[in-house]
């Protein structure tokens, strides 16, 4: 069964059982900081989770865009990846653990043909803050999974919380047995031994976490699944990695012909990388040395390094881009209509790392002098480590061409800094994620609600141009993202402030009407990402002032908001400003 076919089985089998299929959101978020890009399907819809009505209703479904960063340097082996899709079905305060364990198990046996004793299933095992999820087990057991394939496990693996503050739960996952020998005769789902694959998840949030740790019973039960598609497509092919099936093998073959040395984990994250990259940009990511465009900048050169290794031309980067464009467009017709600004964005910061390497072999060159001078023959570490970290030079290159000259090097020291380096931004990464849902209060409601009189009021002063790009919002700061071609003058910004202060001043009243699309466009309505919308959307008026399709939430009336003050206007990435704002009482 195919990727496609999968995707699409999923998405009507829970349309067919009342669920509204919604569109992926951007790999980028709106208004979210507590991620650099959409990591789970539960992500945008945040503020339906917290109780805000959802314009299509209670039930919802959809395939998300995922792309996660804590592994980039694990891609290489025979399962991670950076980029995924998620499939994934809601209940907004709707049915709960029965139901969805009924059409979980549906699904999995009907419409994608799963033999039962193919499955096993795990419950949480109950603590001191919640009691063991019997009644998860018995939906189980209702459904067809004998009692001896339901395992229990505790809070590391049974348990979701985003963050250390806000909705939680007991989870129940799915596990695909393999077929594999097992490893001892205790082997379960909680082996690694890769017996048994993990393939969905159903969360179900009855709890809230509290600051201070206490676990209080939501008003609202909702249910949150995620079943990865990658991995599915994998098992249901009966292959060994995700690398085997359609969506990866054609470039994993065109790179077999292409490669002079030929070397499957630089294949591999040739193959996965480009695809990532190629999906950052189709949502908006460019290359840059900070946040997302790091990230986008490092995936590239990741990449570009790895074709160098299998020794293929750099230029073969356009066909390789136009293959995997004609492999995924099924998958993703927005890739088609980006071809070119694909082409075009990769294959710049392709030629900036070629530089950079250039610039790289003269540092080199200056550590081999200075260790003759000292009459070494190995180079140290840190100076592998400073190379890789400072020039991106790689430091198998740095292997190489100290061979080349008769000399060894100190990969002992480079790996220990090297895991230190992985390890803060793993931790860099995790701390990025660390608000959650919990992110959502009254400081960044008001932050939400200003960046609408921001986007209207650098329309009048600039033109209307001037469209929003990305935003960032904590309970210190709003980040707003826009589109103009040169520097805000002093007077433009000033002139921006008094505008937004004034409609504060106005105490203009918020108000939000539901319709379709198409009205919202009709009624003047600006929208943003307007591929991401439903059948049904949210439109917030603030007064005669401004008309915007969002999800929310946001303040009342404008006067909550308080004093707002531009504190810097720079560059993000070309073509795209940035303003950094603050409100104080």
């Amino acid at each position: 069964m195919k990727a496609i076919e999968i995707r699409n089985k999923y998405l009507n089998f829970f349309k067919n059982h009342g669920h509204k299929v919604i569109p992926s959101a951007p790999l980028i978020p709106e208004n979210d900081p507590s991620v650099l890009f959409t990591t789970a399907g539960m992500q945008p819809l945040v503020p339906y989770l917290l109780g805000e009505k959802h314009p299509e209703g209670t039930r919802l479904t959809d395939y998300q865009k995922c792309l996660r960063t804590n592994d980039i340097d694990e891609v290489g082996d025979n399962r991670h990846l950076t980029y995924f899709e998620m499939l994934g079905n809601w209940s907004l305060g709707d049915y709960f653990k029965e139901e969805s364990v009924a059409m979980s198990f549906e699904f999995l046996t009907k419409e994608l043909g799963i033999p039962v004793e193919k499955l096993s299933v795990t419950c949480f095992a109950g603590d001191e803050d919640a009691p063991k999820d019997t009644v998860t087990a018995e939906c189980w057991k209702k459904a067809g999974i004998p009692e001896e394939r339901i395992y229990f496990y505790g809070k590391d693996d049974n348990w979701w919380i985003a963050g250390e503050e806000g909705p939680c739960g007991p989870d129940t996952e799915m596990f695909y047995d393999t077929g594999k020998p097992a490893c001892s005769p205790e082997c379960q789902p909680s082996c690694d031994c890769g017996k048994y694959v993990e393939i969905w998840n159903n969360v179900f949030m009855e709890y809230y976490k509290t600051k201070d740790g206490k676990y209080e019973k939501l008003k609202q039960y909702n249910v949150d699944t995620g079943l990865g598609l990658e991995r599915m497509t994998m098992l249901l092919q009966g292959k060994e990695t995700p690398f085997d099936t359609e969506l990866f093998a054609p470039i994993m073959q065109k790179l077999s012909e292409l490669a002079k040395v030929d070397n499957i984990e630089s294949r591999r994250i040739v193959t996965e990388h480009l695809r990532a990259s190629m999906m950052v940009i189709t949502d908006g990511g460019r290359p840059s040395n900070v946040d997302r465009g790091y990230v986008l900048r490092k995936l590239i050169r990741r990449m570009s390094r790895h074709l160098n290794k299998l020794q293929i031309d750099l230029s073969e980067l356009a066909g390789l881009i136009d293959l995997n464009i004609d492999i995924l467009k099924e998958l993703y017709p927005e890739l088609e209509k980006n071809r070119e600004v694909i082409k075009q964005v990769i294959i710049e910061e392709k030629d900036k790392f070629m530089k950079t390497l250039a610039h790289g072999e003269k540092e080199f060159e200056k550590a081999i002098n200075k260790a003759k001078q000292e009459n070494k023959n190995v180079i140290d570490g840190q100076t592998i480590f400073k190379l890789y970290e400072t020039y991106g030079f790689p430091p198998e290159i740095t292997a190489d061409l100290a061979a080349e000259q008769g000399f060894k090097i100190d990969n002992t020291e480079f790996e220990k800094l090297f895991k230190e380096h992985q390890e803060k931004s793993r931790m860099g990464s995790e701390q990025k994620f660390k608000g959650g849902l919990a992110e959502q209060n009254e400081k960044t409601i008001a932050y939400h609600t200003a960046t609408h009189l921001l986007h209207k009021a650098l329309q009048i002063v600039l033109g209307e141009h001037a469209k929003q790009k990305g935003s960032n919002i904590t309970t210190e700061r709003l980040r707003f993202d826009f589109s103009h071609p040169e520097k805000m003058t002093k007077e433009q910004l000033q002139k921006v402030e008094d505008i937004v202060n004034e409609q504060i001043a106005r105490d203009l009243p918020v108000t939000c009407e539901e319709m379709t699309l198409e009205e919202a466009k009709a009624s003047g309505a600006t929208g943003l990402f307007e591929n991401k919308y439903g059948e049904k959307v949210k439109v917030y008026t603030i007064g005669d002032f401004s008309k915007e399709i969002c999800g929310g939430p946001h303040v009342s009336h404008t006067g909550e908001l308080g004093h707002f003050k531009i504190k810097k206007e720079e560059s993000s990435s070309a073509g795209v400003r940035r303003i950094k704002a603050v409100l104080s009482d």
